[in-house]
């Protein structure tokens, strides 16, 4: 995307409580029409960074400017944008066809036009013959889409998702993750959603930016993130992964190789790293392959211990012990209907590609 297509631009922002800083010194692109998600665990910041692109705090420093225009000193109902709270913070005395109108009302729409965008909303969200229910009478699911299509009902030009799907349980909440991006992305609204969750940050965001200790770690698509960390925490904070620690002891241009306690680690491409250099190699559970039998490879295979597995129907996951004592955790997907479990105790052979592993250096 060019930068004539950036729509959100937040520039240098911090948020101090006190001596505490909750936000450091953020800067962030987020291009018209994306969805994109700030990841990381509580007390990280991002919510708080979503509360100021709201009007809802004030940054002790920075700038916030929507659509080339400088906003950070609106209040929040002056600004283009709507923000969906994890409660829903549905009217429970309202039904859901006047939950939806009641911010239009507030902004004197005209009566005909009221009608006509309320039903629009409904009929997108697909609750049209639940208009004249009470929230209580409503699933979490539905409760959900009533609180979405009241935010979009304003047409804002940005649509914040303060941990949209945190009061759903699992099922629920990803199923309604496909019909949430199907709605945002025909409404054509951008859209910045916080969420603790990386199963949804993944199947939700068009990028996203992981958060530690008020500062953004790494921005880039779901694919960038997980393929490619550029730190150990983002790596062992998105998905399952095997952290070694180690040092380079061989640096060339198309490969590289790590010594650690458990191993030899031979890496099919090149890093920026000297000899000696200590590094972090990582290896996500679903690269690693295993054999009964020693495949007698040249690198990537150790001879491991079975302790222990647990089956989850669509994959087993197995936790080897390899030498050097260290745990390595593998995830074989279950493609047959009779899988013949290792035994507890038993020996089998690791192995993985060259280009299976991410060197970290920091």
């Amino acid at each position: 995307m060019t930068t004539s297509q950036i729509f959100l631009h937040i520039d240098n922002i911090t948020k101090k409580f006190g001596a505490t800083t909750a936000v450091d010194d953020v800067s962030l692109s987020i291009y018209r029409g994306e969805i994109f998600a700030l990841l990381g665990s509580s007390g990280c910041g991002k919510s708080t960074l979503l509360r100021m692109l709201a009007g809802f705090e004030t940054p002790t420093q920075g700038r916030v400017w929507l659509d080339g225009q400088d906003v950070t000193d609106l209040p929040p109902y002056e600004r283009p944008m709507n923000m969906m709270f994890q409660s829903y913070a549905l009217f429970p005395h309202m039904n859901v066809w006047d939950n939806v109108a009641f911010g239009l009302r507030r902004d004197g729409v005209p009566k005909d036009e009221l009608e006509h965008r309320v039903q629009d909303m409904l009929q997108l969200v697909q609750l049209q013959k639940f208009a004249k229910r009470s929230p209580h009478q409503l699933s979490g699911g539905q409760q959900q889409r009533v609180a979405l299509a009241r935010s979009l009902a304003k047409r804002p030009q940005l649509l914040m998702l303060d941990e949209p799907l945190g009061a759903l349980d699992k099922k629920l909440r990803e199923q309604t993750q496909v019909e949430l991006v199907n709605i945002i992305k025909q409404v054509g609204v951008t859209c910045v959603m916080v969420t603790h969750d990386q199963d949804e940050a993944m199947t939700m965001a068009d990028r996203i930016a992981v958060m530690s200790e008020g500062s953004l770690l790494q921005v880039g698509t779901p694919n960038d993130v997980y393929e490619n960390p550029n730190c150990r925490f983002v790596a062992d904070f998105v998905g399952n992964v095997n952290l070694f620690d180690g040092e380079v002891s061989v640096c060339e241009p198309d490969h590289v190789q790590v010594t650690s306690s458990s191993g030899l680690f031979h890496v099919g491409h090149g890093i920026s790293a000297s000899l000696g250099m200590p590094v972090t190699v990582a290896l996500r559970p679903e690269k690693v392959m295993l054999s009964m039998d020693d495949p007698k490879l040249p690198h990537n295979n150790m001879a491991c211990v079975l302790e222990d597995w647990s089956y989850f129907g669509s994959h087993t996951s197995y936790s080897l012990r390899v030498p050097g004592g260290q745990r390595l955790k593998v995830s074989v997907t279950n493609t047959d209907r009779d899988n013949d479990t290792i035994e507890e105790g038993q020996t089998v052979w690791a192995h993985w590609q060259d280009n299976a592993m991410v060197v970290l250096t920091h």
